[in-house]
């Protein structure tokens, strides 16, 4: 019964969020949906490596930024954008698995340095092979649409979602969450742990692949480094870890609540958000470790205890 109340819910905000071009005529906040479901797809794709198996990646610009740039130059070489895009996620496999021998040799915090290590690499690499701005081509410009590419963002989220949960109700994802609580453990009972970890890379790069083509085409002039900035890899990650990792709404509502509070913040207090974002990590961190969905699984929690204590007086 639940799981069919879910899957109605989602079909309601599928067909919902498939029909705004319908009623959204304005381009900013078309925009601004854009980023959005942009950010659902790189917190969602981040959370299958960094919440489910428990090895925070700090190099997952890296990924979107590969796919960023494939995808732009197979486009402007008159490629379809699918079919680059496709090329572009498969070019994020390729350096997943690449790097996803040695890196996984590492553990903990080792990990995370390790990735964030290979992510400054192409940052660097990227802005000196190509230092001149990337600006789309006349004709393009010209038949330049937002409903076209707010239709390819929300296809891009949809599928890193779906991706997302069916990973997380499979038998893999159990094997996956078993190596995020115990790895030596895990491995005593049979599963492997290397194949886990690679698989879950392997999934979140190419998402995250797919997205940074999105990006590719959304955007009309940047420069090709800009993709694999840091930024990107920490704004996933803090989405994951507000709303909460390990779970299939967190990275969604970590996004839209990060979004949502960005554009408050740059309205305002443009200067001081990266300030707010970090002292707000912090808190999240120390005091609400498992996020907005930790919290309210703990008022969920708290509520079934109280209904059963109410009927334990009410039955003595």
């Amino acid at each position: 019964m639940k799981k069919n109340l879910s899957f109605v819910i989602a079909l309601v905000v599928t067909a919902a969020l498939a029909a705004v071009p319908l009623f959204v005529k304005k381009d900013s906040l078309l925009t601004y949906l854009c980023m959005i479901l942009l950010y659902v797809s790189l917190a969602s794709s981040w959370n299958i490596l960094g919440g489910y198996t428990g090895q925070v990646n700090l190099g997952h610009s890296a990924f979107f930024g590969l796919g960023a740039i494939a995808t732009r130059l197979l486009w402007f070489a008159g490629w379809n954008i699918l079919l680059a895009m496709l090329v572009g996620g498969l070019l994020a496999i390729a350096f997943a698995l690449l790097i996803g021998s040695p890196a996984f040799k590492l553990r903990g915090a080792y990990f995370t340095i390790g990735t964030l290590a290979l992510g400054q690499i192409l940052y660097a690499t990227v802005g000196n092979l190509f230092p001149q701005i990337s600006s789309m081509p006349v004709q393009d410009l010209i038949s330049y649409t937002l409903v076209t590419r707010y239709y390819l963002f929300l296809a891009v989220a949809l599928i890193t979602v779906l991706a997302a949960t069916l990973v997380a109700n499979s038998r893999w994802g159990l094997g996956m969450m078993a190596v995020r609580e115990q790895e030596d453990a895990a491995e005593s009972l049979g599963v492997n742990a290397f194949q886990h970890k690679l698989l879950a890379l392997v999934l979140s790069a190419f998402l995250a692949g797919l997205a940074g083509g999105a990006f590719a085409f959304f955007q009309i002039g940047y420069y090709p480094q800009y993709p694999f900035s840091p930024i990107w890899t920490l704004d996933s990650t803090m989405m994951a870890y507000i709303g909460g990792t390990g779970t299939i709404l967190g990275p969604i509502i970590g996004a839209i609540f990060f979004v949502v509070l960005k554009e408050v913040l740059s309205l305002n207090l443009a200067e001081f958000h990266p300030t707010v974002f970090g002292i707000l990590f912090i808190l999240v961190v120390l005091f609400l470790p498992g996020g907005f969905m930790g919290l309210w699984k703990r008022i969920k929690d708290k509520q079934q205890k109280k209904r059963e204590s109410m009927a334990e007086l009410s039955h003595p």
